[in-house]
């Protein structure tokens, strides 16, 4: 396990990266020796915030951040909350392979990136504020609807896009504010 651990708008010490590392050693019994682990380290004023990304070589990205008043404080929150979701996560996959149902992670090759929308002119005024600040682009995974939901939950957000398994169309599912989950699927 590869662990990178960087700094923003602080200078890490030694005591800081090796107190990381030892941290983080605990989930090597759960990941592939080749993963990589990015940490970094940012302060604001009296927060410290850490984010730590799990990049497993076959799997999905494991996320989670946390921010505090003490440093220490929040590497072993984090440290606590990825232990959790691997811990989850593997019990899950584990379920699955017992339960003789596949887990997809292959990457498809015939993804259409053609749109609708290519011809559309989007430089109305009333939109001149709208700033996108950050773009991602990622492989769209064939999976269950529930593995999309795990996947969401390890990663900490409140959506998630996938390839459905059953009819590979891009779906989306989300967290409901009143509970529970959705799915958004193409009509």
């Amino acid at each position: 396990m590869q662990i990178i651990v960087s700094g923003r708008q602080m200078k890490l010490t030694d005591g800081i990266k090796g107190y990381v590392d030892g941290k983080l050693s605990r989930l090597e019994k759960y990941l592939d020796p080749e993963s990589e682990v990015k940490v970094t380290v940012s302060a604001k004023k009296d927060r410290q915030k850490v984010e730590v990304t799990i990049i497993p070589i076959n799997g999905q990205i494991i996320r989670a951040e946390d921010v505090e008043d003490d440093l220490y404080a929040a590497i072993d929150i984090v440290c606590d909350k990825l232990s959790r979701q691997v811990v989850k996560y593997k019990t899950k996959v584990k379920d699955k392979v017992q339960n003789n149902k596949s887990i997809r992670f292959e990457n498809l090759d015939f993804i259409d990136n053609s749109s609708e929308f290519d011809d559309y002119d989007y430089d109305d005024e009333e939109d001149e504020n709208i700033v996108i600040e950050r773009r991602k682009k990622f492989n769209v995974k064939p999976m269950s609807s529930e593995e999309a939901i795990l996947q969401m939950e390890l990663v900490g957000h409140n959506f998630y896009m996938f390839r459905n398994q059953d009819n590979f169309e891009i779906n989306i599912v989300y967290k409901r504010k009143a509970g529970g989950y959705g799915l958004i699927e193409q009509d």
